[in-house]
């Protein structure tokens, strides 16, 4: 590995230590701040669209200004900045605080996209493309270690500050810790050796004509996949983390053991999904669970145990670790390396699109959705009524998945694989099932071999017999 890439690896680390403080307490946050249920749909999706543009005008950049490293730099230093009016303003103007924070919210973000154009621009010119899977697999096996640590650690923090006089002062401790490791991302930024990549030459990106040069191709297809995907996952993805803590009275530290389930999952599968992605293709990645990701959010209709939370907190974990590298290595291989940064820039843009609407029409469902379902003559009662959102949002990923990724095509040679084989080839499948094996052939050779071990020990026994026998006769 390049010492370009292990520099990024390093920032990187430190950013999704960041990047997962501010995940572990911005749903926390928006409830202590009283936000609406409005509010939280607005701050789920609108900082994503604002961040689009930011995107689109990166690439705009790009093409003029070389030097991608600045363009990273600029982006991180921006975050690391804005970390303190992202916790001062809201504590300083309480009535405005949700109003605050959302506007805080789409400015890190739009600073975070406006990096991510030069940012995948150099880090796919610096990794072989033989070996793009296993690095980020990798990559993000490092983002699920580090988000790990930190939601369990910020679980702590948050529990205990629920015992103080002032529980902000919780927020506040994790809020700066979140600003150093971006700080200190932004120092290993400035250590990548752009040289080792050289940028390459760019046409001038325009929206418009780049979309029409793309008409009926396979990237057109993998948009529309994606973008509607992205739609149907944010009609429930802000509101799980409302459920658990408002409706379920999930504590801190329940909250953080059920997210970091979650990681787990993408930790103990997010390397074999790249491999399996580089051996087989990444559409066989996209298939397998673009099928299943469905079924995630309607199983939380049906029990609101604790512990069978936990577990499908694991299992998305692990399924939504293949979708999302699944979805990122197949853009890759499917746009030429000089398109790559505005492709990359189209695909945010049109997810971010699907990512706001999604999340404005779930708040809609979560007003008028109802708590009580009779349906063929069975009833249920429920806590609330956001796993009928959830169940909402999984039948039309559903319908998503099922139409249209049969249209995309891989765009590699990869090596043929059986849907049978393919299965027994999937993360944690292959290692439970080669124990499972290895455990029953210990067993039957155990069978085997018992018959002529009892007739050797029977017979051992009767010759001990005799001779203690002969012994008394003797005596």
């Amino acid at each position: 590995m390049t010492s370009a890439s292990a520099a990024a690896d390093m920032a990187f680390a430190t950013a999704r230590f960041r990047r997962s403080c501010r995940a572990a307490v911005r749903t926390t946050s928006r409830l202590l701040l009283h936000a609406s249920a409005l509010q939280i749909g607005i701050l789920s999706a609108l900082p994503q669209l604002v961040g689009t543009f930011a995107q689109l005008l990166s690439v705009k950049i790009l093409h003029r200004f070389r030097q991608r490293k600045s363009l990273i730099l600029a982006g991180a230093i921006g975050q690391t900045i804005l970390w303190v009016p992202l916790l001062a303003l809201p504590l300083l103007f309480p009535d405005q605080g949700p109003w605050l924070l959302i506007t805080c919210t789409m400015l890190y973000v739009a600073m975070g996209q406006f990096a991510i154009p030069a940012w995948n621009s150099l880090i796919t010119d610096v990794v072989d493309s033989n070996l793009r899977g296993i690095y980020f697999g990798h990559r993000a096996r490092v983002m699920a270690v580090t988000s790990f640590v930190v939601l369990c650690v910020a679980g702590l923090v948050l529990h205990y500050s629920e015992l103080w006089r002032e529980p902000w002062v919780g927020f506040a401790i994790i809020f700066t810790i979140a600003a150093l490791a971006r700080a200190v991302s932004t120092m290993y930024l400035a250590r990548i050796d752009e040289s080792a990549a050289p940028p390459r030459c760019e046409t001038e990106f325009r929206l418009l004509e780049f979309l029409r040069t793309q008409r009926g191709s396979n990237f057109q297809r993998f948009l529309i996949f994606s973008g509607l995907m992205h739609f149907c996952v944010l009609i429930a993805g802000p509101y799980f983390l409302i459920y658990v803590l408002r409706d379920l009275q999930f504590t801190y530290a329940m909250y953080a053991a059920w997210m970091a389930a979650g990681v787990l999952g993408q930790f103990l599968t997010l390397k074999p999904w790249g491999r399996l992605g580089d051996r087989f293709g990444n559409k066989k990645v996209l298939v397998m669970n673009g099928l299943l990701v469905p079924f995630l959010p309607m199983l939380y209709i049906f029990s609101a145990n604790f512990y069978f939370l936990m577990g499908l907190s694991f299992l998305g974990g692990v399924i939504w670790a293949g979708l999302s590298i699944g979805l990122q290595n197949y853009l890759f291989d499917s746009v030429r390396a000089e398109d790559r940064a505005k492709s990359i820039a189209v695909w945010n843009t049109v997810n971010a699109i699907g990512w706001c609407l999604g999340a404005l029409l779930g708040g809609w469902f979560a007003t008028v959705a109802p708590s009580d379902i009779a349906f063929a003559g069975v009833k249920l009662h429920l806590i609330s009524n956001l796993p009928v959102v959830f169940f909402i949002s999984g039948v039309l990923r559903l319908c998503v998945s099922v139409g249209l990724l049969r249209s995309l095509r891989e765009s590699r040679n990869v090596e043929p694989i059986s849907f049978s084989d393919l299965c027994w080839e999937l993360p944690l499948v292959k290692p439970l099932s080669g124990a499972f094996m290895e455990g029953t052939r210990q067993v039957a050779l155990a069978r085997t071999a018992a018959p002529q071990l009892l007739t050797a020990l029977s017979a051992r026994g009767r010759a001990h017999v005799l001779k203690q026998q002969g012994r008394w006769i003797r005596r």
